[in-house]
């Protein structure tokens, strides 16, 4: 695969965010990605959104297994609901996760194999200055 001036962007930025991850003490500050680059099996990388919002996208691999991981820090809670447009009946259940006060948590939510089409999530924040992150993987 040819190197792209896009590729190389975020390639060193993937490399940063995992130099301040690893020299980091552990917390995460808030100049800092709450999840590190999900390398060549992401989907989505969201490093950090505060408050609410959420995301979308499409192309989602039948042949692969899909995950998704939410971080979150700030002292309350985020709200998570799913979308799969083309599996209804397969959305998981919304959940609630807590974000403690300097440390983020962390939870992985399997989407399972045979997924096609658009996704989306909704993350709804207890407070405007809770941090979350998020990133999609399909791991071949």
């Amino acid at each position: 695969m040819k190197d792209t001036p896009t590729r190389k962007a975020v390639a060193l930025a993937a490399a940063a965010a995992a130099l301040a991850l690893t020299a980091g003490t552990g917390q995460a500050s808030a100049t800092e990605a709450l999840l590190p680059h999900p390398g060549p099996d992401g989907l989505i990388w969201i490093p950090e959104i505060t408050g609410s919002s959420g995301f979308v996208s499409g192309g989602l691999n039948s042949g692969l297994d899909t995950f998704t991981t939410f971080a979150c820090e700030g002292g309350g809670t985020i709200e998570v609901s799913f979308r799969l447009d083309n599996h209804p009946d397969r959305d998981p259940s919304p959940f609630t996760l807590a974000c403690p006060t300097g440390t983020p948590a962390t939870i992985t939510v399997p989407l399972g194999p045979g997924l096609s089409g658009g996704f989306g999530a909704t993350v709804t924040a207890s407070s405007p200055s809770i941090r979350w992150g998020a990133v999609v993987v399909q791991p071949e």
